[in-house]
């Protein structure tokens, strides 16, 4: 069955959605996905690998035009659109991040998946800034409604956030890790004009001030946001919106947030998600949930006041009783309620 022709691709044509992230895009991914509702895909990455049904990416190694238009024409073959690239691994980029050795292939790397993504029709890359070894959560196994397992952080578990990880010969400031993602922007953003490629990145999580592994976390606050956005002035760089994270953090008001960056057209993409308590303690938790911290719907309400015509993803879901690994009852349930929202919000509920 080809339903492509069923596919809206002109972004101007088309509304607030949801989208879900996937490393696979199976067949019998994909048709699940249509069927409960789901329009587009981010496609998370995986190690090099023959597999058709993912996406490649490592240093040295980035997916040809090819292979990126045979992974959009079989998502889109079953009616559903390939929206972007989910995010670049920590592997292919924290050498640039630390201003390593191999820091110039990484850029490399980085500049041929941008080209590349172009060329293929791919419209969004997503990225983060960073380390690898750094604890994101204490704990999978929180309990929330229902006796569902969720993921949750408590810095208190921590054995010593400011002891340097076992990789790190040292500490590293600030400042220097700015300069880096100074130096990081400065190289991709002209490339990724050049493409038609929409560079989001996404909030440090957990968002502290503090250095966790001797590792300073720099996208961890509104104000912070606003200084990476102005480091190196591009239309193409914006934000992965991570409500969640936003949530996690004590000053930020995820409403404000909403309107400062989405009047000035830097939401790219939303992680649609919520998490009960800040840090230095929070537990994630289903998107409907009361206890959460901020009123979903009017989050939503806010997204459409500022013109916000994207894509909402569930991100992350709790693990609910007989479910599979990537969460197919999960996901469909953060599906459905997200669709609600958007309709409630478009018809004036």
């Amino acid at each position: 069955m080809n339903t492509q022709d069923n596919l809206v691709t002109d972004p101007e044509a088309l509304s607030t959605r949801v989208g879900v992230r996937t490393e696979s895009i199976a067949d019998e991914r994909i048709q699940f996905l249509k069927q409960i509702g789901v329009e587009d895909v981010f496609v998370d990455h995986t190690g090099v690998n023959d597999d058709p049904t993912t996406i490649s990416l490592e240093t040295g190694y980035a997916p040809s035009v090819t292979n990126l238009v045979e992974a959009r024409r079989r998502v889109e073959d079953l009616g559903v659109r390939f929206a972007g690239v989910h995010t670049i691994g920590q592997r292919v980029y924290e050498d640039i991040m630390f201003d390593r050795e191999d820091a110039d292939e990484q850029l490399e790397t980085i500049k041929t998946l941008i080209k590349n993504m172009g060329q293929a029709g791919i419209p969004v890359l997503g990225y983060q800034w960073n380390p690898t070894n750094v604890p994101a959560r204490t704990s999978r196994t929180a309990r929330v409604r229902g006796g569902a397992k969720a993921e949750a952080y408590d810095a208190s578990n921590l054995r010593d956030p400011h002891e340097p990880i076992d990789e790190l010969d040292r500490e590293y400031t600030e400042e220097e890790f700015w300069d880096n993602y100074e130096r990081f922007l400065e190289e991709i953003l002209p490339v990724a004009e050049e493409a038609g490629v929409q560079m989001a990145v996404h909030p440090a999580d957990p968002p502290t001030a503090e250095q966790l592994g001797g590792i300073p976390r720099l996208l961890r606050n509104f104000e912070n946001f606003k200084r990476a956005m102005d480091l190196v002035e591009s239309d193409n760089h914006g934000l992965k919106l991570c409500l969640g994270c936003f949530s996690e953090m004590t000053e930020a008001d995820v409403h404000e947030v909403i309107r400062y960056f989405g009047e000035r057209d830097k939401i790219f993409f939303v992680h649609f998600r919520d998490v009960m308590g800040t840090w230095p303690a929070f537990t994630e938790s289903f998107i409907d949930d009361d206890a959460t911290n901020f009123d979903e719907l009017e989050a939503m309400r806010t997204l459409r006041e500022v013109g916000f015509n994207g894509v909402t993803i569930p991100d992350h879901v709790p693990a609910v009783e007989g479910d599979t690994e990537w969460g197919h009852r999960a996901r469909a349930h953060a599906t459905a309620y997200l669709k609600g929202l958007i309709k409630c919000v478009h018809t004036e509920c």
